[in-house]
Order: structure tokens, then C-alpha cells, then sequence
């Protein structure tokens, strides 16, 4: 047979044998093992590669099919098994350079859209030959055609992703033999496929790169082959915009980031390698510069790196001119990424000198980005070198200098000088010193650029001065007015992303100034500009919410001093700038027109100013620190001063405006009254008089808003001033006490003042009326007003004048304003709570604040009238629904829903009865109004014939009225209230209010009528869904019993049982839902469920209530009982147990017996007489459950598959029932068995059927996933069965019972095992589980022996193998881990206790081992390492006093160090964050009798949290507020709280504490926290302070390093002035 086939061969090179019998035989010749010829392989394909090889150069000539055959033939000989085997034995294979050669043309033609074979074969090819190192010589040993194969890999790339319409192109690569080939994908997607095999070749080249020994040859061939087409897929491969969705779907994430890391590493190895740093240093240090640093070294490296590099990225030939731009842009920056890295570090004298080498390389970028610095004008152009060898570049088109290329332009300027700022290659005094300023010097030539060709409305542009500013606030000082004007005061309202761009450059202003202290000179600046004139009529308000709270933060660090400077200075501004262009005379009348519009428009602009500053001055002396006594005298007398001018300014504001009204309305009317017909000819001054009255009465009302701002602010802080420093005398005439007994004898001035605030005679004349006012206007005065007040109620002497409450009353009515409040209630507000954003569209919501604020000031003094209009809106505003917020809407914000719901659930409104009751009542009434809405009632009901709508009380014989209703509507023939579906609706939503109400408020008349009117509703009333819906039904009735039990917690609920019997309420309850109850719907089984739910709660909660007060328990109970075991109930069992239909009822009654009997047998042991009555009722309920539940079982067996799912009891339901019939039953037996012999065994009725469901938990418990409901219930059977078990047990006698109990222990033990190790349950599953898990331990282990005892125990130690954790099993070991932590919980025998603790170290050594081994696995921190170190904390908890060795602790100390707390999720970070510090503080707590000697390793792992709290809580611009922002702020809080224990156990840490501080301050200095977590983790290093002795100070003021000691300097100085006082305060009250 060999024979026959050894002619093979001469038949491939025959020129007679068709090429497609050649191409089968060398299949056959390939696969077959009878096909015998010398080195058969290389033979076969050497064969191939000259067949194609002979296409290629057209001496051979075939059709196509031929060729994709070949080629396909060449994939699948390099795939075959066969090939791999023969390589792996040593034998050696080549491939010819013509293959090589061959494929690098076709990946060419291919990048250009014309590729000869299929991309896919082509491909595979590559990727067999790249994937064997001996195939791969071919390229690998020829650098050069590695490189072309790389540049032609990376073309095919880029044309793949810029292709328009790219599809998802599945290509089907077939094999002959499937025998013979490897298992692989028989369809690729093409573009992922392109993008594994780019990976493999960037691979190969990179190893390929690095054994090259010439470095300049590297750099050359890189520059001159590579650059250019790396640096464009970079690009296509991060922008979002150039690659395509589909491609972004097919590209999987991480392979775009090993190619991007590839890539990465090619550039910079190639580009910047150590051996080229004399030559970068030759090209970019200017000459005068460079002779003393290169001496007469001789460059080996290439003579211009720098200028070869930008002449090819600046040209346009190797991509589209639409990218250009952009890919040079990024270029730029991730050259100089690279370049940092390589050359930008230096240690000693060479530090400095790497620095100016970066910075050089920094100038010779920045103008390859167009933005010359030498040059005025600057347009986004071609780059121009310095070398003269590139040539030189025309202006760029047009389209390059829209603001899309000067937004791409500013963010690569942004990265270039980021990353300048984060490798600090700018030292500001060297730079001075030993360099003529040349950085400086730049960086104010980029300033002018921006400053020149400024585009405010690019977010990038805002961020690049904030760079330059924290490179050097010098840098932009020059143009300071111009920074604030554009980015500040003078700013247009744009987009969300430049809004936010634009405030936190101002922010970073104001934190730079303010570190710098010249908070003053910054605001001297802001003033001018402020006061200069307005560029457009109406200047955007200049504080928002976020540069308001930066300032105020700053206003605190700042020394009072400086605060008072900016005050005076923006008061000097109002009288030298505002008051004399708001002073100046009109014009005579015979001037002309156009002056009198140029004066109005002078006013107008005036006023703005005025409005800007008077915020300014609002917002700063709110933060403004109050005098104390401790105060100097200087600072108190310069704040004297400072009040009398300000005092005095906002007079003269007032005698500004205009005595008499302006009446606009009447001079518009005049203007434009002409005839009918003459509406044509209509004066043309006309408008332009009406233009002028507008402009006239705008500028009056400014004016006014601001001198009432200014007054209100004064008045505040004057108070506080007057109050908190004896020293300070206070300005204002109402403060000061009569001089001479005439003025003590007059009216007060203080009731004088309120008067004239009420009236509006302080105001001009054309004001003292309402509707002349702006919004913010009023608010004001009813500011003052409320200021006011709160003097006469701080002085005795003036309460107690006869006029002083009639004038009081006045001053509420005036601040409530009533006609106004209810007028716009219909109107949606929104109000971000700044003081100068009140306007029409937010003044109800601002009113409505400062009424709901003041609430226990003005109460005392309003009308019953008065106090039920706050009612009436308080409970309207709830039920208005809340709009989804927009995208302009602040984050922050308040409405009339936000700010009335924080009011009803506050306590502060229970404080308030009369107040509480109108609520309660505006409730009951609206109610009553619902019900009353169905006007053809063919029932009405008795008490809607007493409840008067016109009468804001309860009549007397409402309440008995609707219970004679209640009993009425219960008989089972009554005909119900009908409700229709809005009705329902809007009762829903009254119920939902109720639910937030604190049911202890409630007088016992409110708590009557309305429980009652409630409970009518649910046992009285039926529903009329039109159209029927979902479920709506019982959605309701279940949200009126939730209201019920909640309102049954009130301390006024025996006033209901005064009228109507608990056991009639329970009756009621019940018989209703039965009798005319909901049905339950197929598609809403969960609203019947959760009704089912509430009917248990609410009898739960009534039966104890009745069992706990001994309210006729005997009578209550069994008037309950008896209905739910009367033969009425009976026949439902055999109605259902015949047809089903009763199925809902049975459901209900089996949850009403169930819960009525739980909740008796939660009450047992109260007292022997209370024991009799219930087990009497209990033997009757549970004689009633079992035939019930019988039934039940019966039916699910039976209509399993036809029953609708809300008809049948879930099988948690179902074991619950169980689980109670058993508790019931041993409950009452123990009961009994009391008076009987100790050594009487128990007999159960009903055993065998718990020993059924037994058999069938241990069978399906952990077999299959479940319901946790159901595993809940099954765990809870097991604990009752096992008890069971115990209980029956006859003692001493029954070894067949002990044999079983020992049987039963190991099976719960074994089940629960592997529950707890099931795969299919989640972390958040196996939380949910723990208490029912740990139930159930406590009931094995509270009477175990020490032999059961140790079974578990060796049970915990077979799951704690370190082995099963590294074979990945980790869910076994967590099982013991979790069993662990549970058992540490149980209350345990003294024998059972002393093993378990005795074994602990065995415990705390396997687990600090797990911990250790899981960290290295990122995948395992939250599943698996977390719920590890919790183990141990639980130890450590209830393990106090058991560890006498330290040794264990610091074992547990050293394994919280390798958790990782880096890269991770915010809610990942908190959970690990919030483990160990758990950890730390149950050793602090419980475990002080160790601390003393485990202090050092404690303080590690705390500096290891302080650390990483402080990297994530830097500031970091955009994402410092949100959920993150919260989630660094509660684990600051921990840390806060850490320190205040560690000052609480002084004794352990005082020798440690200026340590800590040293730690703290050090790397304090590192990072700018954002305030609030700068707050808490000062405040808590406060307590640290505490503990340093004056030695301790002296010593860190000492060893501390300069930058540090300015820090803990700053620290102290709060310390002391802050702390320290307060602490010295609350002393005085510390016994």
C-alpha cells in the first residue's frame, strides 16, 4: 500500500496533474499516516508556500477557488494537532521568507479594502504561525519584517474600526479533519479575531524589540514605521466617538486594554530609553544652559529624538485630516507621559536638573498643538518646531479653529500641564533662583493665550487655569480681574459641564487665597470688578450653592481679621461705587429724553452691583466666627465700627428710594391709551416710555431687596455679637436699655419696631403695601419680624406688658400670611435654599420654610383659625406628587412635599399638641369629605348625619356613632359603602401619610375617631374598580391593616377599647375579609400574600395588646377563639376540601389561627392564672389547626397544577403553620406537665406529621434552591422539632430517644452544612439566613452533651482546611467560618463553653491563615475574606476575658494588614473598610486586658485605614459629592470614632500619642481633603491631642520636617482655639 502512494510527490510538482487533484492529495498526503514520505512535513509545506508563493509573482497561474483552497490548506497544516506534535518532539520545521514576505503584502492590500483571500484565513495564518517559536522565526529573526508585520497589522486595525457601516460579520472556518484538528470556535467574529491576533503580534514584536542590542536602530526603525499608525489605533482604540458601537461590542473591554498596554510599551521602550538621554538632553537645553551640564561628551544617541519624533506626528499623510488633530493631540500627551516616566526622576543634584529637561520637552509640545506662547495671536494649527529641518506648515483650514478643535486643543493643553503639575517639575524658587524664571515665564505666555483666544464656553479651558493656579497663583495674578469677570462675576448661564468647570476654578481660588492668606487682596480684586460696569443687563447671580459653601469654608480658616477687611472693603465699595450713582438727581424737565433713559439705565446697573454685594456681604458675615469674650479688644472695637457704618449704609439705601410711588400702571396706561381706529398711529415714544418706568421700578426694588438683605444680615449677626461678647456693645437701639426714665416709660422700641415691621411703615412709601414688594422683600420683613419676636420673648419685662400679645398675635398673622400660602398651594416650587434666589417661582416654597422652622416660636401666638390653616396645608402639600427632578434643578433643593414630610416625622410637631391635633383632625375630616363623595348612597351611614363639615372639632357622638356603624355594617347580609376607584386612590394616599405620624401624639379623641373611621372603612366599605385592577383590592385592604397596627402602638389605644371590645375588633377583622374580603388574582399574588401578612400583624399586635394591659383577657380571647373554631369555620374546611373554591378563605383563616396562637404563646409564664386561659385557648386552636392544615395539604396535592399561584399557600406559609401547631402543642403540654411528676415523658398528638415534614426538609433543604422564606421556615422547624425531641425524651430511661436525638443532631448539623455551602446562595442570601441559622444552634447547643458538642467542633475544624480553600472549595470553609461566628453567639454549657474557648487560638490560627491566603484573590474579598475577619470579630466580642495572650490578638492584627483597600468600588471599599474597623474596635472594647501590648500593631492597621480614607476623600473635582462622596464620609465618621476610644482608653496609647499626630499631619500634607472629611478626621485627631502631654508638643514642633510642621502648626492652633474651649466648657457639667 505504501507503494502505491510513494508517487505522491512527483504528482504535486507534475505540471499535468490539475492544481485541484493537488490540492486533494496533499490533504490525503497530510492526514494519512500511510502516505510515506521523507520529512513529509516540511516537504508538504515547502510545497504550499512555493505554490502561492509562484501566484504571488504570476508565474503560476490558478483560479481562486484554488488559492483560498491553498490557503486554507497552509491554516489548517499549522493548526493541525499533528504539526504541534511533531514540534513538540524537537523535530525541526521551517517556513520560507517567501510566506513571510507574503503575508505582509496581503495584510496590505487587505488595509486597503482590496484583500486577494478571505481576512479570516488570512488571519488564522498569522496566528498559526506566530503561535509556535519555531514557525515564528521566520519573522522574529528578521526585524525588519517583524516591524512591517506590525505596521500593517495596525493599518488592517484602523481600517477595520473606521469602516462606516461596520456588521457583525461571522465567518465560518471550516477543517477537513476534524480528527486531526485541535478543538477550537467554529465561528469568530472577524473584528474580534483581528483584535487577538494584533495582540499576539504586538507580543511578539515586543520581545523582539526588547533582545535588539542597538538602540538607536530601534528608535529609527520605531519613528520612521511604527509612530504613526501605534499612535492612530491608540486613539481609535480609546475614543468613544471613532470606533463604532458594534465594534465596541465585538472588541471585548480588557482586550482593548492589554492592546493599549502593549502598545504602550513598545512606544516608550523604543522612544525613551536611558541610553538616549544624553541626546535628549543635547537637543532640548539650550546652549548657555548645556555647556556646564554635557561638557564634551560625545552624543551616541539619535542627534534630533524630539525633532524627528514631532515631524512625524505633524504630518498629515497617515490618517484622515478630520483625525489628525485629535490623534496628535493625544499623542503629544502620552509622550510626554512616557518621557516623565523614563527621564523625570532624579535623585541629589540630578533631581533638578531631570526636572528642566521635562519642562524643555514640555515647550517643544505645546507648540506642536498650534498654542504658540511667543506668539499674540494663537489659532489651533500645524505645529512649528524650532528645528529648521521641518518644513514649514501653511494656516490649517478653517474648520480647525471651530471650538471643536479648541476643545480638543484645551484638553490636551489640561493633560500636558496636569501632568507637569503631578511630576512637580515646577520648583518655584529654583526656578527663580538658578533659571531666570524661564518656567514662569511660560506658563504666563500659555496664561495670555487663554486669556487672548478665551473660550468659556469649553469646560476644558476653566480647567487649564486651575492648573496654572495651582502650578503658581503668581501665574495669573496680572490678570486676576480678568479671571474673575470671565469665570465669575460676569459669566453667562451655560451647560452642566462647563457650570461645574467654571466652579471649581472659582473654589480652588478661594482655597488657594485662602491657604496664602490674602483672602483680602483676592476679594479687593473681585470688588472692582463687581463695581465695574455690567457687561449685560442682567449679571448672573453671583454665589451659587457650591462657591457659596467653598466660601464659607474658606471664611472659617481664615482669621477673623481678614474676614473683617473683606466686609469693610464690600462696604467702602457700596458707599464709594453704588450709593452716588443710586443718589444723583434726575435731570431738569427740560432735558432731553435720551438722558433720562441713559440715568435710568445708570440706576439700574447700580442697583445690580448693590444686589451682588449686599449677597456678598450676606454670605460672609454669616460665616463670619462671632465675637466671643475671649475676643481681643481690638477685633471687638474694629467689628463696633464695623456695625455702626453698615448700620448707617443701609439707612442711607432706604432714604434713597423714592418717597411716593411710582405708578406704573397708570403711566403705561396713559401711554397707550389712544382710539380704536387709531391703534396704528400710536405715539413710537411710547414704548419707550414704558421701557423707562419698567427699567425706573425694577432699579426701586433691587435697591429695596438689598437694603433688606443688609438690615436682616445685620440684625442676625449683631445678636449674635450682643449675645456671646460681654465686651461688645451692641449699636442697635432696641438692644440698648432705656437712658432716662422717660424713655423706660414710653413704648418699648423693640414693640415699636415690630409694629412698624407689621404695618410697612419702615419702608418708603411706595412699598408699605404687599402687592408693591417683590418676593424676597417680604421674606425679609417676616425675617425681621421673627427677629423681633425673639427679643420680646426673651424679656421678662416686655411679655408681661399689656400690649405684647395682641401685638405678638399681629406679627404671626403678618408672618404666616395666610391669603398668600393658600393661594399658590396648587403651584410646584422648587427653592435651592440660597437667600437671593427667592423669586415668584419659589417664594411659597421659601415661605413655607421659614413658617415650618419657626413652628414652637409662633404656635403659642396663632388663632385656633390660624393653627388650622397650617393643618390644611401641611396635609394638602404631602399629597401633592413630586415631579421628577430636571436637569437644571440644583442637587440640593427643597419643595412644599420635602419640607412638610420632614416636619410630620420630626418630633419636634408632638411638641406641639394643638398643632398635632388640627392635623390629625385635617386628616379625619378629609376622610369624611371621601366617604361623603358618592352622592346616591343607597346605605349612608349614622355618623355622616352628626360630622359637621363647617366645625373644625370632633362631635361628641361621632365616635360612638361609627361604632354602631361598624357593628351594623359586620352582619354578613349588610349591604357595604360603595367606593369607587379614585376614592380608593386618594384614601390610599391618606393612609400612606398616616403611616409617618407618631401614633403617640395623638390625644385620646383624635386617636378614637380616627382609628375607628378607619376601621370602618376596612370592615364596612366595598370597592368599585372601573376598570377592575390588578390586585387593587387587596393592595388596599392590606395598606389600611398596616395603618391599623401602626396607629394600635399609640399610648391613647385604650380610649378605642373603651368603646368597642378587642375580641369584637378581632371578629370584626376577620369575618369581614371573609365574608366580603378580597379575592386574590392569578397575576398579583404577592398584594395577597401581603395582605395575608397584615391580617397576622394586625391580630398579633391586638392580642398582645390585650394580653399585656389584662383587658378582659378571658372575655377577648375567647369571644375570638370561638369564632375561628365554631362550625361556621368547620364547614369551610369541607366546602373546600370538595371543590376548592374556598381556597382564599381557608388561607386567610389558617393565617388568622396561626398568628392568634403565636402571639398566646409568646405570652405564656406571666402568671399561673394567665397560663390557664391561654393553654385553654390554645388546645382549641390547635385542635382547629390540624384538620385546617390537613385540608390544605389535601388541595395542594390535588390541584398543584390547575390552582391559580395566589390560591395556594406558598410552602413557607404552609411549614410556618407547622412550625407554630408544634410550638402551640408543646407549649401547652409544658404548661401542664407542671403540676405533674418531673420525670413524666410528654405525648404529643400530632407527632407523626412533624416527623413527615422532618424527613421532608432534611430531603429538599439544600438539594435545589428555594425560597428564603421557605429555607427561613424549614430552619425554624428544625429548631422547634429538635426541641421537641428533647422534650418527649423520657429522662434517664429512653436510650432508643438519646440514640435518636444523637441521630437527629448530626443530620440538622450536616443539613445545615451544606446550606450554607450551597453555591446557589449570595452573600446577601446567607445574611438573611444567619438569625434563623443561628436559632437554630442555640437550640442544638443550650442542653448539648460535651460528646455532641465536640462533633461540631470537629466539624469546624474539617471546614476550616486551608487546602480546600486553595482547590477553590471556598464555600465549604466559609460554612464553618459563618457556623464559627453563630456558635460564638449561643448561650453554651459551662463544659460546652470551656471547649469551644479552649479551642479558639486553634480557630484564630486557621482563619488568620484564610484571610491571608484569600487577600491575594481580589475575586474573594467581599465573599469570602470579609465574612472572615467578621468571624473573628464576633470572637473577640464574646470572647472577653478568655484571651490572656496577646500573641492571638496581634495574630489577628497582622491579617487585617492584607486585606486590600485599593481599587475598589465605593461599596466594596466601605464593606472591607468597615471589617476592619470592627475588628479594631471590638479589640478595644473587649479586649483591653491585651491591648497595652498589642498598641503598636493596633496603631498599624488604624494608620493603614487613615491612609486609605485620606486617598479616597482627596478632592478630585466632579465626584465629590454623590453616593461615593458618602460612602468616604461615613468611613471618616469610623475613623472619627476610633480616636475618641483610643482617648477613652488613654492608659494604652498615651506613650504612642504624639506618634499618632505624626503620622496624621504627615499625611495630611499629602492630600487636599475634601472639607467634610477633613472635619471628621480632625475633629477625631482632636481627641488624640488630648492625650499629648506639653513634652509631646514641644518634641513634634521639633522633629517634625518643615512643610509638615506648618501643617501640625495649623492643626494646633484649631486644637486650641476650637477644641480645647469646648472641652473646658463641657467640663463645668462633668461629674
Amino acid at each position: 500500500m505504501a507503494a502505491i502512494y510513494s508517487g505522491i510527490h512527483l504528482k504535486l510538482k507534475s505540471p499535468h496533474t490539475p492544481w485541484e487533484d493537488r490540492l486533494k492529495l496533499a490533504r490525503f498526503a497530510w492526514i494519512s499516516s500511510q502516505c510515506l514520505m521523507p520529512n513529509k512535513e516540511q516537504v508538504l509545506l515547502d510545497w504550499v508556500t512555493h505554490a502561492l508563493a509562484g501566484w504571488h509573482s504570476k508565474k503560476v497561474e490558478f483560479s481562486q477557488d484554488v488559492l483560498e483552497g491553498l490557503w486554507r490548506y497552509l491554516d489548517d497544516v499549522l493548526h493541525s494537532r499533528k504539526l504541534q506534535a511533531f514540534l513538540k518532539q524537537g523535530k525541526t520545521i521551517t517556513l520560507r521568507l517567501s510566506i513571510a514576505q507574503l503575508l505582509v503584502d496581503h495584510l496590505q492590500e487587505s488595509a486597503h479594502g482590496r484583500p486577494p483571500i478571505s481576512v479570516s484565513t488570512l488571519l488564522s495564518v498569522c496566528q498559526g504561525v506566530l503561535s509556535s517559536p519555531a514557525l515564528s522565526s521566520v519573522f522574529t529573526t528578521k526585524y525588519d519584517l517583524m516591524v512591517n508585520l506590525l505596521a500593517k497589522f495596525c493599518l488592517l486595525a484602523c481600517y477595520d474600526m473606521q469602516k462606516p457601516n461596520i456588521t457583525e460579520q461571522q465567518v465560518t472556518v471550516t477543517f477537513t479533519s476534524p480528527s486531526d484538528q485541535p478543538e477550537k470556535p467554529q465561528r469568530h467574529s472577524l473584528s474580534t479575531h483581528l483584535f487577538e491576533v494584533l495582540l499576539q503580534v504586538l507580543s511578539c514584536y515586543l520581545s523582539v524589540q526588547r533582545q535588539q542590542a542597538n538602540p538607536n536602530r530601534v528608535f529609527t526603525v520605531v519613528t520612521n514605521h511604527l509612530v504613526q499608525p501605534l499612535v492612530l489605533l491608540r486613539h481609535l482604540l480609546t475614543s468613544q466617538e471613532s470606533v463604532s458601537s458594534n465594534v465596541h461590542q465585538l472588541v471585548r473591554q480588557q482586550l482593548r486594554k492589554d492592546i493599549r498596554t502593549k502598545v504602550d510599551s513598545i512606544l516608550q521602550l523604543a522612544l525613551f530609553p536611558s541610553e538616549h538621554l544624553t541626546s535628549y538632553k543635547a537637543e532640548l537645553f539650550p546652549s548657555r544652559e548645556d555647556a556646564g551640564k554635557r561638557g564634551s561628551a560625545v552624543t551616541k544617541g539619535p542627534l534630533k529624538p524630539v525633532n524627528a519624533l514631532l515631524c512625524k506626528l505633524t504630518s498629515p499623510d497617515y490618517c484622515d485630516s478630520s483625525l489628525h488633530y485629535s490623534v496628535k493631540s493625544d499623542a503629544l500627551s502620552l509622550l510626554l507621559k512616557f518621557f516623565l516616566e523614563s527621564y523625570g526622576k532624579g535623585k541629589g543634584e540630578r533631581e533638578e536638573e531631570q526636572r528642566m529637561l521635562c519642562f524643555y520637552f514640555l515647550v517643544r509640545l505645546v507648540p506642536a498643538l498650534g498654542l504658540n506662547p511667543e506668539g499674540d495671536s494663537v489659532k489651533p494649527t500645524v505645529a512649528q518646531p524650532q528645528d529648521s529641518s521641518i518644513p514649514e506648515q501653511k494656516s490649517p483650514p478653517a474648520s480647525l479653529c471651530s471650538p471643536e478643535s479648541w476643545n480638543t486643543a484645551l484638553k490636551a493643553l489640561e493633560s500636558l500641564l496636569n501632568q507637569a503639575l503631578s511630576a512637580d517639575i515646577y520648583n518655584v524658587a529654583a526656578d527663580r533662583i538658578r533659571h531666570q524664571e524661564v518656567q514662569f515665564n511660560f506658563y504666563r505666555a500659555l496664561r495670555q493665550i487663554l486669556f487672548n483666544e478665551a473660550q468659556p464656553s469649553i469646560p476644558a479651558w476653566y480647567r487649564c487655569l486651575k492648573v496654572l493656579l495651582n502650578l503658581n497663583h503668581l501665574i495669573l495674578e496680572p490678570d486676576l480681574d480678568q479671571l474673575l469677570s470671565s469665570s465669575w462675576v460676569n459669566a453667562e448661564d451655560m451647560e452642566a459641564q462647563v457650570q461645574r468647570a467654571r466652579q471649581l476654578l472659582v473654589c480652588s481660588l478661594l482655597q488657594t487665597y485662602t491657604k496664602l492668606r490674602q483672602l483680602p487682596h483676592l476679594f479687593s480684586v473681585l470688588l472692582s470688578v463687581i463695581c465695574q460696569p455690567a457687561l449685560d443687563d442682567r449679571r448672573p447671580r453671583l454665589l451659587s450653592e457650591g462657591v457659596a459653601a467653598s466660601l464659607r469654608t474658606c471664611l472659617l480658616d481664615s482669621p477673623p481679621s481678614q474676614v473683617l477687611d473683606i466686609c469693610s472693603s464690600a462696604l467702602k465699595s457700596i458707599k464709594t461705587y453704588i450709593l452716588p450713582d443710586l443718589g444723583k438727581e434726575e435731570g431738569e424737565e427740560e432735558e432731553m429724553e435720551i438722558d433720562g433713559q441713559h440715568e435710568g439705565q445708570r440706576r439700574e446697573d447700580a442697583s445690580l452691583k448693590l444686589f451682588s454685594l449686599s449677597q456678598l456681604l450676606h454670605v460672609v458675615l454669616f460665616s463670619l466666627k462671632t465675637l466671643e469674650n475671649a475676643s481681643p479688644i481690638l477685633l471687638v472695637r474694629r467689628s463696633t465700627g464695623f456695625m455702626e457704618e453698615m448700620q448707617q449704609t443701609v439707612k442711607d439705601l432706604l432714604h434713597l428710594l423714592p418717597p411716593e410711588p411710582t405708578s406704573l400702571k397708570q403711566n403705561v396706561c396713559s401711554v397707550q391709551k389712544t382710539p380704536r381706529k387709531g391703534k396704528k398711529k400710536l405715539d413710537p415714544d411710547g414704548s419707550k416710555k414704558v421701557s423707562e418706568l419698567k427699567v425706573e421700578a425694577h432699579w426701586e426694588q433691587k435697591t429695596l431687596e438689598a437694603a433688606l438683605l443688609l438690615r436682616y444680615t445685620w440684625v442676625e449677626v449683631d445678636t449674635l455679637f450682643h449675645i456671646y461678647c460681654s465686651k461688645y456693645t451692641s449699636v442697635d437701639s432696641y438692644l440698648t436699655p432705656p437712658a432716662t426714665e422717660t424713655e423706660a416709660s414710653s413704648t418699648s422700641p423693640v414693640l415699636s419696631h415690630i409694629e412698624s415691621l407689621v404695618s410697612g411703615a419702615v419702608l418708603p412709601t411706595c412699598f408699605r403695601h404687599p402687592p408693591s414688594r417683590s418676593p424676597m422683600s417680604s421674606l425679609l420683613l417676616r425675617l425681621l419680624t421673627l427677629q423681633q419676636m425673639k427679643k420680646v420673648l426673651l424679656d421678662d419685662a416686655l411679655l408681661h406688658e399689656s400690649c405684647t400679645a395682641a401685638l405678638l398675635k399681629r406679627a404671626v398673622e403678618f408672618i404666616l400670611a395666610r391669603s398668600e400660602l393658600e393661594a399658590r398651594l396648587d403651584e410646584e416650587q422648587v427653592w435651592d435654599g440660597q437667600m437671593t434666589s427667592v423669586n415668584a417661582s419659589s417664594i411659597l416654597v421659601a415661605h413655607w420654610y421659614v413658617v415650618t422652622s419657626n413652628l414652637p416660636l409662633i404656635v403659642p401666638y396663632m388663632s385656633e383659625e390660624g393653627i388650622g390653616h397650617i393643618a390644611h396645608v401641611l396635609v394638602s402639600s404631602l399629597l401633592i406628587k413630586q415631579k421628577e427632578k430636571s436637569k437644571n434643578q440644583p442637587p440640593v433643593c427643597l419643595t412644599l412635599p420635602l419640607i412638610s414630610s420632614q416636619l410630620i416625622q420630626s418630633p419636634v410637631l408632638v411638641e406641639m399638641p394643638s398643632l398635632f391635633s388640627a392635623t390629625v383632625r385635617s386628616l379625619t375630616q378629609r376622610i369624611v369629605d371621601i366617604l361623603k363623595e358618592e352622592h346616591a348612597l343607597t346605605v349612608r351611614p349614622k355618623f355622616l348625619g352628626v360630622h359637621k363639615e363647617e366645625t373644625r372639632t370632633i362631635p361628641s357622638g361621632m365616635t360612638a356613632a361609627v361604632v354602631e356603624d361598624i357593628l351594623e355594617f359586620s352582619k354578613t347580609e349588610a349591604e357595604h359603602v360603595p367606593l369607587t376607584d379614585r376614592q380608593t386612590k386618594e384614601l390610599g394616599n391618606l393612609f400612606q401619610l398616616l403611616t409617618n405620624i407618631n401614633p403617640d401624639g395623638m390625644n385620646s379623641e383624635d386617636f378614637s375617631s380616627i382609628f375607628l373611621l378607619l376601621f370602618f372603612v376596612f370592615t364596612s366599605t366595598s370597592r368599585k374598580l372601573e376598570p377592575p385592577e390588578c390586585g387593587g383590592d387587596a393592595l388596599f385592604l392590606g395598606q389600611l391593616l398596616q395603618v391599623l397596627s401602626h396607629l394600635m402602638e399609640g399610648r391613647s389605644f385604650p380610649s378605642v377599647l373603651k368603646l368597642i371590645h378587642s375580641g369584637t375588633l378581632l371578629q370584626t377583622a376577620v369575618s369581614s375579609l371573609l365574608n366580603h374580603g378580597a379575592k386574590p388574582q392569578a397575576s398579583c399574588s404577592t398584594d395577597w400574600l401581603d395582605l395575608v401578612k397584615a391580617t397576622q400583624g394586625f391580630i398579633q399586635s391586638l392580642v398582645q395588646l390585650t394580653i399585656v394591659r389584662n383587658s378582659s383577657v378571658r372575655l377577648n380571647l375567647d369571644q375570638f377563639a370561638s369564632y375561628l373554631t365554631s362550625d361556621e369555620m368547620s364547614s369551610r374546611y369541607i366546602a373546600s376540601s370538595s371543590s376548592g373554591a374556598s381556597l382564599p378563605s381557608i388561607h386567610l383563616l389558617l393565617g388568622s389561627l396561626t398568628s392568634f396562637s403565636q402571639a398566646m404563646t409568646d405570652h405564656l409564664g406571666r402568671s399561673k392564672l394567665m397560663d390557664k386561659t391561654l393553654t385553654q385557648m390554645l388546645t382549641r386552636t390547635t385542635a382547629a389547626l390540624a384538620p385546617a392544615l390537613e385540608c390544605v395539604l389535601k388541595l395542594l396535592a390535588s390541584c398543584e397544577a390547575g390552582a391559580e399561584p395566589a390560591e395556594l399557600p406558598s410552602q413557607a406559609f404552609v411549614m410556618e403553620v407547622i412550625t407554630v401547631m408544634l410550638d402551640c402543642e408543646l407549649a401547652s403540654l409544658s404548661v401542664d406537665d407542671e403540676s405533674k411528676e418531673s420525670g413524666t415523658q410528654l405525648v404529643l398528638t400530632h407527632k407523626t406529621i412533624y416527623r413527615a415534614f422532618y424527613q421532608q426538609i432534611l430531603r429538599e433543604v439544600s438539594s435545589a434552591p428555594r425560597p428564603m422564606d421557605s429555607l427561613g421556615s424549614s430552619l425554624h422547624f428544625l429548631s422547634a422539632f429538635y426541641t421537641l425531641l428533647e422534650k418527649t425524651m423520657e429522662p434517664g430511661k429512653d436510650k432508643e430517644g438519646v440514640n435518636e436525638l444523637d441521630e437527629v443532631y448530626v443530620q440538622i448539623l450536616q443539613r445545615v452544612h451544606t446550606l450554607l455551602a450551597a453555591p446557589w446562595l449570595s452573600s446577601a442570601d446567607v445574611g438573611e439566613l444567619e438569625p434563623a441559622v443561628q436559632q437554630l444552634l442555640h437550640h442544638l447547643v443550650e442542653k448539648c452533651t460535651t460528646s455532641r458538642f465536640n462533633l461540631l467542633l470537629l466539624m469546624i475544624k474539617e471546614g476550616l482546611d486551608i487546602s480546600k480553600l486553595r482547590a477553590g472549595n471556598y464555600r465549604e470553609v466559609l460554612s464553618a467560618v459563618i457556623t464559627v461566628k453563630l456558635l460564638s453567639c449561643c448561650q453554651l454549657p459551662e463544659g460546652c463553653s470551656k471547649a469551644l474557648w479552649f479551642m479558639t487560638p486553634q480557630i484564630i490560627s486557621a482563619m488568620v491563615s484564610l484571610v491571608r491566603s484569600s487577600s491575594q484573590d481580589s475575586s474573594l474579598s467581599l465573599t469570602f475574606t470579609v465574612p472572615t475577619v467578621t468571624s473573628m470579630t464576633w470572637l473577640l466580642r464574646n470572647g472577653e476575658g478568655f484571651f490572656t495572650n496577646p500573641h492571638h490578638v496581634i495574630l489577628i492584627l497582622g491579617a487585617l494588614q492584607s486585606l486590600p483597600l485599593d481599587r475598589l468600588s465605593p461599596p466594596d471599599y466601605h464593606t472591607v473598610f468597615l471589617a476592619v474597623h470592627e475588628a479594631l474596635f471590638a479589640i478595644i472594647q473587649c479586649q483591653t486586658q491585651v491591648l497595652l501590648k498589642a498598641a503598636p500593631s493596633f496603631l498599624n492597621v488604624l494608620h493603614r485605614l487613615v491612609v486609605s480614607i485620606m486617598l479616597e476623600g482627596r478632592q478630585r473635582g466632579d465626584s465629590d459629592s454623590g453616593a461615593d462622596a458618602d460612602v468616604y464620609l461615613q468611613c471618616s465618621g469610623l475613623i472619627k470614632r476610633m480616636y475618641s476610644h483610643i482617648a477613652a482608653t488613654a492608659e494604652s496609647f498615651t506613650a504612642l500619642s504624639a506618634f499618632m499626630v505624626a503620622q496624621y499631619v504627615t499625611e495630611l500634607q499629602k492630600v487636599t481633603l475634601r472639607p467634610e472629611v477633613k472635619l471628621n478626621l480632625t475633629e477625631g485627631i482632636y481627641c488624640i491631642l488630648d492625650l499629648c502631654m506639653e513634652q509631646d508638643i514641644k518634641f513634634l514642633k521639633a522633629g517634625l520636617h518643615v512643610g509638615v510642621r506648618e501643617v501640625f502648626n495649623d492643626l494646633y492652633s484649631s486644637y486650641t482655639n476650637y477644641h480645647t474651649t469646648q472641652r473646658q466648657g463641657e467640663d463645668k457639667y462633668t461629674v
